[in-house]
């Protein structure tokens, strides 16, 4: 690819639409990371932007101009885990405790509908 094309994929992604509620349930799993008793650090505002973006490029790919709850939940381990700092188990075991974690606070956190 050249850099016109990767642009114009840049501009692209960012027009995939993410309705309000899913902004809200990312806002929703970053605050919850910052609750687990589970990590020392939670996720960062930028984090939630990465997973918001990361949302709209999968969309994009699978041929959808918007994004859909199970983006999100399909992508927040692996997109958000390594932005956390864990606790015991979760500091000791490494990558993989920190998407357990991730995947722990996606099963209390309500979907949209």
């Amino acid at each position: 690819m050249d850099r016109d094309e990767v642009l114009a994929i840049q501009k692209w992604v960012r027009e995939v639409r993410v309705e309000e509620s899913l902004a809200g349930y990312i806002l929703a799993i970053v605050s919850e990371t910052r609750r687990s008793r589970s990590l020392t650090i939670g996720v960062s505002p930028r984090g939630s932007l990465f997973l918001y973006r990361a949302a709209q490029a999968l969309a994009l790919t699978e041929g959808r101009d918007y994004v859909l709850p199970d983006d999100i939940k399909r992508l927040a381990p692996s997109v958000l885990a390594h932005r956390v700092i864990g606790k015991g188990f979760a500091y000791e075991g490494g990558q993989d405790e920190r998407e357990k974690v991730i995947r722990g606070i996606l099963d209390t956190v309500d979907v949209p509908v």
